[in-house]
Order: C-alpha cells, then sequence, then structure tokens
C-alpha cells in the first residue's frame, strides 16, 4: 500500500513511495511460492501466541494472565506444547494463503478505478475497495482454512489444565480420522459459519482501518513542514520518504488497524473457538446462543473478551510482519 503526493509549492512537501504493484503486474508463480515460504515463517514466529488465545478461551475456570499461562506450559509442559498442532496447521496455512492473497489482489485491483469512477475520493475509494478484497479473501480462505482450525485447536488446549474434557489425539491426521468417523465432513466445518462473521468483517475492517491509518500518517507528515530537495523528503534529520520510514508507517498503520479488529471480533472469535473445540462438553454448547449463555454464566461481558492480550498482539505482530513481508513480496514477484 502506498501513497504518493506532489505538489508544485517548494514549501510543501513531496512524497516518493514505491508504486502500487496490481494484480496484473505480478508473476503468480513466483508470488504464490515465494508467499508460501515467507509466510511459514511467519506464522512459525506467531504461533505460541495463538496456542495461548486459544487456551484462555476455553477455560471453564479462572483465567490467569497471558505471562503466567505461558510460564506454566513450559513448566508443566515443556516449549513444544507451545508449537501443538503447528504441522497441521502450517498444511493449511499455505493453501489458505494462496486463496487468500489471490483474492485480495484480484478484488482490489477489479475495484480500486470503479470507486474513484463513481466518485468516491481516493482516499475513501482505496479504503472501500480494501474493505471488500479483505471481506472476499477472508471468505475465500476459510473454505480451507476451517477444517484446519478445528483441528489444530484441539491439538492446541491438550494437556492443558482447567479445561473441559475433551477428546484425545495423536496427531493432526487422527484427530481428522476421529473427527469425521464421528461427525462426518460436516465436523470438520463446524463453527464455519461464525467463522465467516468472525473473519470476513474483521478483515474488512482490518484492511479499510488500515488504508486510512496508512494514508493518515503520511499526511500527517505531510503537513508537519517537510521540506523538497531533488526529489526526496528530507528532514533536519535526514528522512527520506522511501527508506525505512516506508516500513514504520506500515507498522504503526497495521497495529491501529489491529487493534480496532481485535475489539470489534472479539466475541465472535471467542465463541467460534468454544464452538470448534469444546465438543461434548456442556459448556461448550451445541449452538450460538447456548455458547454465548455459558460464556455469560462462567464470567459475564468480560468472558467474551478472555484471551484478548494475546490475541491482539499476535493480530498486532502477525499484521505488522505481514503486511511488511506481504509489500516485499509483491516486489519481488513484479514482472
Amino acid at each position: 500500500m502506498s501513497l504518493g503526493v506532489a505538489v508544485e509549492d517548494d514549501s510543501r512537501i513531496e512524497i516518493h513511495l514505491p508504486a502500487d504493484i496490481d494484480w496484473e503486474m505480478l508473476d503468480k508463480s513466483k508470488f504464490f511460492f515465494l508467499g508460501a515460504g515467507l509466510f511459514s515463517g511467519v506464522s512459525g514466529m506467531l504461533y505460541p501466541a495463538v496456542v495461548l488465545k486459544t487456551r484462555q478461551q476455553v477455560l471453564l475456570k479462572d483465567t490467569p494472565p497471558c505471562f503466567k499461562m505461558a510460564v506454566s506450559i513450559l513448566r508443566h509442559e515443556g516449549f513444544r506444547a507451545l508449537y501443538r498442532g503447528f504441522g497441521t496447521s502450517l498444511m493449511g496455512t499455505i493453501p489458505a494463503r494462496a486463496l487468500y492473497m489471490g483474492a485480495l489482489e484480484m478484488t482490489k485491483s477489479n475495484l480500486s478505478c470503479t470507486t474513484v469512477k463513481m466518485g468516491f475520493s481516493e482516499v475513501k475509494a482505496a479504503a472501500i475497495a480494501n474493505a471488500a478484497a479483505g471481506l472476499t479473501a477472508a471468505m475465500a480462505a476459510q473454505l480451507v482454512w476451517t477444517p484446519i482450525d478445528v483441528v489444530s485447536q484441539r491439538l492446541m488446549v491438550q494437556g492443558g489444565k482447567g479445561g473441559a474434557p475433551i477428546y484425545k489425539y495423536t496427531g493432526g491426521i487422527d484427530a481428522f480420522k476421529r473427527i469425521i468417523q464421528r461427525d462426518g465432513v460436516r465436523g470438520l466445518y463446524k463453527g464455519f459459519g461464525i467463522s465467516i462473521l468472525t473473519y470476513a468483517p474483521s478483515n474488512a475492517v482490518w484492511w479499510a482501518s488500515y488504508t486510512i491509518a496508512h494514508r493518515s500518517i503520511w499526511g500527517g507528515i505531510r503537513s508537519y513542514g517537510f521540506k523538497k530537495e531533488e526529489n526526496v523528503v528530507v528532514g533536519g534529520g535526514g528522512f527520506k520518504g522511501d527508506s525505512m520510514a516506508v516500513v514504520a508507517v506500515q507498522g504503526v498503520s497495521a497495529t491501529i488497524a489491529s487493534g480496532l479488529s481485535a475489539l470489534v471480533t472479539m466475541p465472535l472469535d471467542t465463541i467460534k473457538t468454544r464452538l470448534q473445540v469444546l465438543e461434548g462438553c456442556d459448556h461448550g454448547g451445541k449452538s450460538v446462543g447456548r455458547t454465548v449463555k455459558n460464556l455469560v454464566k462462567e464470567g459475564g461481558l468480560s468472558a467474551c473478551y478472555r484471551g484478548l492480550g494475546p490475541r491482539w498482539a499476535s493480530m498486532s505482530l502477525s499484521a505488522t510482519t505481514t503486511i511488511t513481508t506481504y509489500e516485499y513480496l509483491k516486489r519481488m514477484s513484479t514482472n
């Protein structure tokens, strides 16, 4: 995501950033191949935070602080427990990411020009196009990701204390087999509807917020009063609009967007996780209504926000890493 600002008045700023890279400009094979490797690394780095978030969401008793839970897991279960289910998750991440990135770029490219032609300002048009792209990409990715999510989350919570009784699996393949034997293919798509309701709005909010925050920050830099010098933005400290500042602005924008998205969709994420994980348990509930009732009974409205800390941290770190990686990937994959 980039923004170029050019003005004739020398007293005002001229920011030269990398141009937007559209879907048509990408080498598709390089884009997906490099993307699989880069995002697998990102997933591995952030996976422990997802494990902590999931365990906090399914606890039926008092939820310990995130740090205390991490220490307890390391002490009683070992470091490997923080990566329980990672192999299964990684198997689904690659095709899910491919679907996500393809749907995101195609939708964004097709809508960007259309929204401008409809009379929207550049910022509003970009926000609308990115929100629609995020919505479409999330829905496409959930076709692959929901079964992986169901299996990996059940593996994540095994061995935890204070949770509901759940089935024990020897690994991802065993979990797949036993879920299908018990509930059929529908069992792998438990919570699919609530997953769509969670991730589709979350992605729409994230991409719209990111676009607005990204452009607003550059607008703030512009109004701060940097001077133009030989087509490069410089200030007293030698600021350059095409240097590390691009990554910094992307990171801050991603963190802002992640915070808003996490707050808006956290209750839905908690409900989704319980539906997918707590099978055969009264506290899990067999419907959204019953799950909500059980959550409120356990801890009031705040119970719906269990795991908000690690989820916020995970989303912020993931978004910051992902967006910078994603922009780098697009530049690497340009024809």
